[in-house]
């Protein structure tokens, strides 16, 4: 296996009560922390070795070539192995994972799909496509969907929840899953930055009816752009297959099947390519590696530094099932977060320029629903305002997307603070990163 790149170890030997580096002292650290992208360092000659496979093979396509290798079809394959699936589909991207499950579920005008207030743009657009209604639901401690404010927002209108593994740890899903069983209600799981986690030993995505991951470049593991589907069940996992290609499934020679009249759909055209399937497979074959990296250094430094006065952290339910992508944490209010950032980065706990290493929740963008300007402003892609205009979606016009509208949502907004911990982080790495918690901790909280 090729092993990943590793950063450079800081030259500096200050202490936790010197004087803070924001107001002139001697920062912790001179050289930045490396980027926030898990997958991308590990990349090496197992990728170059499928991909030149495919390449030679000319045979870029799935389903048919010249000399086709089969890359997509050993992904899906090993997928279900390792992560116990009784299905799995290699798309172009999570994003269009997420209109492909919600179409699936044959959902539209007069529905409603919740969804949590920590998210990503991506979510919302899928609901909005599909012509159905986004409800938001608030989150707890979990920075997931809380269980019980769930409970309240279920309405005679909602037919699925979009359950967000949000930085890389799942929440109550099991609970959550429960409700959704009790009440009737589809469950879409989307894992886009929690490839390779659990709860209690169960992979996610294996808690609904539809799981989505992503392989962007910022994820767990990454082909660039791709992504995978995940379902058990057999009929909608054939309506996946036939929306994610041209609205129907394949022969096995590779040509489309039209004589299926449940599946004669509107596809979106979002095969993953040959290309995308050599690059994934051979990133998920190092995907244990990748996420154990980032779980043992996260959890390092968060043991180090359990109990700090005016610093919390994330609750986290299955600590062995975190991928670890990400260390979140509460600050007492925003104030303090900023300070406490301001004073982080001071001390050269920072990415390279353009990263979003050690940032406040209030730079996290369009992961806050407050900050989907789509959303709050309800814009369409069609001047007749569809879907909210719609006459079956008139029971959402006073449903609000502005700050203000999830409590606990806005209260983790402000006061929220976030390290993404690197998959090559080094032994004197987490050392800086221990260090200088401690010492803007003591100088500023």
């Amino acid at each position: 296996m090729n092993m990943p790149l590793t950063s450079q170890p800081s030259s500096s030997t200050a202490q936790p009560g010197a004087e803070l580096a924001i107001n002139g002292g001697t920062p912790v650290r001179t050289q930045p922390l490396p980027w926030e992208f898990p997958g991308a360092y590990w990349m090496g000659e197992e990728e170059l070795d499928l991909v030149s496979r495919v390449v030679k093979a000319r045979s870029p396509f799935r389903f048919y070539g010249l000399d086709a290798q089969g890359m997509v079809d050993t992904l899906e394959a090993e997928w279900r192995t390792n992560f116990g699936h009784k299905h799995a589909l290699g798309v172009s991207s999570g994003s269009v994972a997420l209109t492909i499950a919600l179409s699936a579920l044959d959902l539209g005008p007069g529905d409603e799909v919740l969804v949590p207030g920590y998210l990503w743009v991506s979510c919302v657009s899928a609901v909005v496509r599909t012509g159905a209604i986004p409800k938001l639901v608030d989150i707890d401690d979990t920075f997931c969907i809380d269980p019980q404010d769930l409970q309240r927002q279920i309405g005679p209108r909602t037919r699925a929840v979009l359950c967000v593994h949000m930085s890389g740890a799942p929440g109550n899903i099991q609970e959550i899953a429960s409700i959704c069983k009790d009440r009737h209600l589809f469950l879409v799981e989307d894992c886009a930055q929690a490839a390779g986690a659990s709860y209690k030993g169960r992979a996610v995505g294996r808690f609904g009816d539809i799981g989505i991951f992503s392989f962007q470049l910022n994820k767990n593991m990454t082909s660039g752009e791709g992504g995978l589907m995940v379902c058990e069940d057999d009929t909608l996992f054939r309506r996946i297959v036939a929306l994610h290609d041209l609205g129907y499934p394949r022969t096995e020679a590779g040509r489309l099947d039209v004589n299926d009249p449940d599946t004669q759909l509107w596809g979106l055209g979002a095969r993953m390519s040959e290309l995308a399937g050599a690059m994934a497979l051979a990133q998920m074959r190092k995907l244990p590696a990748i996420t154990q990296a980032m779980r043992n250094a996260k959890w390092r430094i968060r043991d180090a530094l359990e109990g700090t006065p005016g610093l919390k952290f994330r609750t986290v339910l299955d600590r062995a099932g975190d991928s670890g992508p990400a260390l979140l944490m509460m600050l007492p209010d925003e104030a303090s977060a900023r300070s406490f950032i301001d004073a982080l980065n001071a001390e050269g706990i920072v990415g390279p320029q353009g990263s979003l290493t050690c940032i406040t929740m209030r730079q996290w963008g369009m992961h806050w629903y407050s900050n989907i300007p789509s959303l709050v402003n309800r814009r369409s892609n069609s001047r007749d305002g569809f879907p909210w205009t719609h006459p079956d979606n008139a029971f959402a016009n006073a449903y609000s997307y502005k700050q203000g509208a999830l409590a606990k949502c806005d209260d983790l907004h402000a006061r929220g603070a976030m390290l993404a911990i690197a998959s090559t982080l080094t032994d004197q790495d987490v050392s800086d990163v221990i260090q200088a918690m401690r010492k803007v901790a003591q100088g500023v909280l």
